[in-house]
């Protein structure tokens, strides 16, 4: 990923805050001399460096998967920047984002544990806390036939990358005019980008 200095992240931390604020994700591999692509939501082991996963088993991107270096790609907010927004019309569009870049090699699990663990991390990330939804409850026939049907996975991750691209190459004064606008259009990713301007200022 192209990243000039004044937009790198460079604490793996916030990176980290990255990947878990938005944990639907687009794993990248090569399958048959080509590049494939995957979206699905992955988890995070800070502890272990490692991203957490499955797909479903006919999908044939898992097949070449093991020991592969992979590219994870975790898009943040984004967001249109007009150019009139600014106090002079002597400039072009853009747009402000942020995205974390994962690459790692890839591990097929095959342990029928390991897989579940992975999948009650998931679940437990996105079900609300009074959510009366829990995995051991599930018929064990069913959840056996279930794991029948995916692959599980994890990625070692060997290196990250990041980009906040949030009109850091521009004078204050227009950065305020452009949060101003943002926070105007009262759309998520507007808003969210605008919060992240105002942090970084």
């Amino acid at each position: 990923m192209y990243i000039p200095s004044y937009f790198k992240i460079k604490d793996d931390d916030i990176m980290y805050e990255v990947i878990e604020q938005n944990g639907f994700a687009t794993l990248i591999s090569q399958h048959d001399n080509r590049p494939m692509a995957t979206h699905l939501p992955l988890t995070l082991d800070r502890t272990n460096k490692c991203l957490y996963g499955h797909v479903a088993s006919p999908n044939p991107q898992w097949r070449d998967l093991q020991q592969q270096e992979v590219l994870v790609i975790f898009q943040g907010p984004h967001s249109y920047i007009s150019p009139s927004w600014y106090e002079t019309s002597d400039s072009v569009p853009t747009w402000n984002y942020v995205a974390v870049h994962v690459y790692g090699q890839a591990e097929l699990i095959d342990d029928e544990d390991e897989v579940m663990a992975s999948m009650r991390s998931l679940i437990e990330k996105y079900e609300e806390p009074d959510s009366p939804y829990d995995l051991e409850s599930v018929d064990s026939t069913y959840l056996s036939g279930l794991s029948k049907g995916i692959q599980g996975f994890k990625i070692h991750i060997s290196d990250m990358e990041g980009k906040a691209k949030l009109s850091q190459n521009h004078p204050v004064q227009r950065q305020e005019l452009v949060i101003q606008r943002l926070e105007a259009l009262n759309r998520e990713n507007e808003r969210n980008i605008a919060a992240l301007m105002r942090k970084n200022l």
